[in-house]
């Protein structure tokens, strides 16, 4: 279960971010997919979750937005990690007109559990 945090700046205009909203679940499932996490294209409640923060009056970037990828540790994804970033970047500069962004992508050492419906 990835979880995503975008952090943007202000002049971000909101149909912008209403794309990523809309594509990332995507593009993030299928570049952190694998044989241990596969993605079945149906994804349900739990299985992504995405944060969009705008920049405050003392945060300093200067990109228009910044997407971090938090996906748990599987040595395959481990394996070809710097791949999997550039094919993020790839992938949301082709699915929005988002244009001056970078991506982090970490694969920490973690566990999840949520509440079953």
């Amino acid at each position: 279960m990835p979880l995503v945090e975008v952090t943007y700046a202000p002049h971000v205009p909101e149909s912008i971010l209403r794309d990523l909203g809309k594509h990332l679940p995507h593009i993030v499932s299928v570049a952190v997919e694998c044989p241990e996490e596969p993605y079945d294209r149906d994804l349900r409640p739990g299985d992504i979750e995405i944060r969009f923060r705008q920049l405050g009056p003392f945060d300093q970037s200067g990109l228009d937005a910044v997407i971090e990828v938090r996906s748990k540790w599987f040595q395959s994804r481990a394996d070809n990690r710097q791949d999997r970033c550039d094919l993020l970047h790839d992938l949301v500069s082709q699915a929005t007109a988002l244009e001056d962004f970078g991506v982090y992508l970490t694969l920490p050492v973690a566990a999840w559990t949520q509440t079953d419906d």
